[in-house]
């Protein structure tokens, strides 16, 4: 300790100011990063829906018939939204629809049913034609799939393989490509694309999923800086597991919000990702939030021990997975 404090005595008097200057200000970006971070995840509501348009505007939400795009359907009707509800089921769009309509009878509804994993050029034009002269105020991308358990790349079949880069990726692309300009058009509304932890962390055992995840961050962010002019907002939503049916997980913790939460959440934080590294990017729920800024402010999302840290996971996943299905094909 004598021999720091003698050392620091023989620093010129400017360069000490000018060190500790430099430290104060180090010191003082990381407090008020912090202190972003507090008050964006806890404190601060984000921007509001009424912004891109009123009772009577046009939402349109893929994957609309179950999980979460359920849900977006139901807390944007309750705003007074009416709904262009996408999904591959008509029956269970039209009963839907019908949900909708008795729950919130001032809102209008139309369904249209398509299969995204075919990639017709078809299914896109119709879906033009039953968007009409609707006036499109939101767009919710949360059609998507994942690998029915976790699996390696190579065991991956082509099927798959094809299927989640299909619907992830085309799907989400080609539908935006139909909606965005009427939304432009108008010259304010919202695109919000469903991302994961997956594509933000790379993800062994769902390399697949995880890549098309990534994907849709860079493509989410170029679009968002490419249409800001035009007074449209694009935000990417982050997410770890949800109570849904592709995370397979039935019960809600703090960790894990159910769908009505998470949506709640959704809609009520738009836009309040600036503390994270991704632009123009949020993750809505409160839990993962704290998840991400940990990670994001000690190894970093690309760091290898994380990248280790999913392989373990989904590693023991697909063996419980794997485990499970002996065990049913036993009782059959």
């Amino acid at each position: 300790m004598e021999a720091i404090v003698e050392f620091a005595e023989k620093i010129p008097q400017p360069v000490f100011l000018a060190l500790a200057g430099l430290g104060a200000l180090v010191v003082g970006k990381k407090v008020l990063a912090y202190l972003r971070f507090v008050a964006s995840v806890f404190l601060l509501s984000g921007t509001s829906l009424r912004k891109y348009g009123g009772p009577g505007s046009w939402a349109v939400v893929t994957g609309a018939s179950d999980g979460l795009g359920k849900e977006f359907a139901y807390q944007l009707a309750s705003q007074g939204y009416n709904l262009i509800l996408v999904s591959r089921t008509l029956s269970k769009l039209n009963d839907l629809a019908e949900e909708l309509q008795k729950k919130y009878p001032k809102v209008t509804t139309r369904v249209h049913a398509m299969d995204f994993s075919r990639d017709r050029d078809e299914d896109y034009a119709q879906l033009e034609a039953v968007a009409g002269d609707a006036d499109i105020a939101i767009l919710i991308n949360n059609v998507g799939q994942s690998h029915s358990i976790p699996v390696p790349f190579l065991e991956t079949t082509r099927e798959e393989l094809q299927s989640i880069v299909t619907i992830n990726c085309l799907g989400t692309l080609k539908t935006t490509a139909v909606i965005a300009p009427r939304i432009a058009k108008r010259g304010r509304g919202l695109i919000l694309t469903m991302g994961s932890f997956a594509g933000w962390i790379p993800t062994p055992y769902l390399a697949t999923y995880s890549g098309s995840k990534a994907f849709l961050q860079h493509w989410s962010s170029s679009l968002a800086e490419e249409l800001k002019p035009q007074g449209v907002d694009v935000q990417l939503v982050l997410s770890y597991l949800i109570t849904t049916a592709m995370s397979k997980v039935r019960r809600a913790n703090a960790l894990i919000p159910t769908p009505k939460a998470f949506v709640r959440a959704t809609l009520s934080k738009i836009g309040s990702g600036g503390y994270q590294n991704w632009a123009y990017t949020y993750t809505p729920w409160w839990s993962h939030a704290v998840m991400l800024w940990v990670v994001e402010n000690t190894i970093g999302a690309g760091n290898s021990l994380g990248i280790w840290y999913n392989l373990k996971i989904h590693k023991d996943i697909r063996k419980r997975a794997l485990r499970k299905a002996e065990r049913e094909a036993k009782k059959a």
